[in-house]
């Protein structure tokens, strides 16, 4: 599902106020003069997670006054890197084209999915995408409609994936979760060939990078 995103000049002013430019060692300038390089171009302001990790990124999001987490057992979220279908510019910012849900692809496997989206001619979103989208767009995220980002994986020793897959949810405050993130945004995981039927897709058309 489509989601028009706020003008370009308004999503770096988002990402200044949440800090995200001090996080990620850029002045409030260096966004700005990317948004107004982009201007003029439609499409998600989002920051390299090699500035701007998931783990730095996830208490940002908001749901129902309740601050984003990741899940105990996805300590290494930030070793999870973008594949070969998800390569990102090596700008600090870059432009993400048409972000769509994935609603359509609820109740695929990640496996079943992935060629789906290039046979569109589309990209799978990084976690870290996936996060700024919710930054700018906190009612994206809604129970029964959340999304995978499947461009992002981690790659064991020996060369092979791991097969717990990163997706972005809504808690219901069950088991390890605590009854204290019940409603939280929550980073977790799904195993790389299980369907559920709450759980679509996020991609786009393209990546553009923006001038440092």
């Amino acid at each position: 599902m489509h989601f028009d995103l706020p003008p370009i000049d308004q999503q770096a002013e988002r990402l200044i106020e949440l800090g995200v430019h001090e996080m990620a060692g850029l002045s409030a300038g260096d966004v700005r003069a990317a948004a107004a390089a982009g201007h003029g171009d439609a499409g998600l302001l989002t920051v390299h997670e090699k500035l701007a990790p998931a783990s730095v990124l996830t208490p940002l999001l908001r749901y129902k006054s309740k601050s984003g987490f990741v899940v105990v057992d996805m300590a290494d979220v930030d070793l999870f890197a973008p594949t070969e279908q998800a390569m990102l510019p090596e700008s600090a910012l870059h432009l993400l084209g048409e972000v769509d849900r994935g609603d359509h692809l609820a109740n695929w496997s990640p496996d079943e999915a992935l060629p789906a989206i290039v046979d569109a001619d589309r990209t799978p979103l990084t976690l870290t995408e996936g996060i700024h989208w919710l930054l700018q767009r906190p009612d994206i995220l809604e129970r029964g409609k959340c999304f995978m980002t499947i461009g992002s994986r981690l790659r064991k020793p020996d060369g092979s994936f791991d097969t717990r897959t990163p997706a972005v949810w809504i808690s219901n405050g069950t088991g390890r979760d605590g009854k204290d993130n019940r409603n939280a945004p929550k980073v977790g995981w799904c195993w790389w060939g299980n369907r559920h039927t709450w759980l679509g897709f996020a991609s786009a058309s393209d990546r553009v990078p923006l001038p440092n």
